[in-house]
């Protein structure tokens, strides 16, 4: 028998709108859209997405789509030590990304090219992708059209 093993910690789906508030993520996820939330009263760009704004604690927020380009700001590689079901996928290289047009810097994995071939400034695609257990998340992809770097 083959033992699979969870690809999250946390066992219940926790993206649909009777688990969470901000099921809306998600849901523009799907569709091949990035958002988050923005707070009304004081502009802040909230993220992750937010029930509530940090700064004025008030919960007058609105949806705001992000942009799905950016640059590399800082990479690295995992090359042993794999989080707990994803021993196969080594090397797995993660990095920051400043958003093209947004004062936010992601987080997230990064696929479409081995580490030895990234560079600080390059340029990155968000993309949606499927997790096995059927939800749904970001990464960043670097392919032939946007892999040019800052300094060229």
């Amino acid at each position: 028998m083959k033992r699979t093993t969870p690809t999250a910690f946390d066992f219940f789906p926790q993206e649909e709108s009777q688990q969470t508030r901000v099921s809306r993520f998600f849901e523009e996820l799907r569709a091949g859209r990035l958002s988050t939330t923005r707070c009304r009263k004081d502009g802040a760009l909230l993220w992750p997405p937010r029930v509530a704004c940090p700064r004025c604690h008030g919960e007058d927020l609105e949806w705001v789509e992000l942009p799905l380009t950016g640059r590399l700001y800082a990479f690295s590689a995992v090359l042993v030590g794999a989080p707990l079901g994803m021993e196969q996928d080594l090397p797995i290289t993660v990095g920051l990304a400043d958003l093209e047009g947004a004062p936010l810097r992601l987080f997230g994995r990064i696929v479409g090219a081995g580490w030895e071939r990234l560079s600080v400034g390059q340029r990155v695609r968000v993309e949606p992708f499927a997790v096995p257990d059927e939800r749904v998340f970001y990464r960043f992809r670097v392919d032939g059209g946007l892999a040019e770097n800052s300094s060229a």
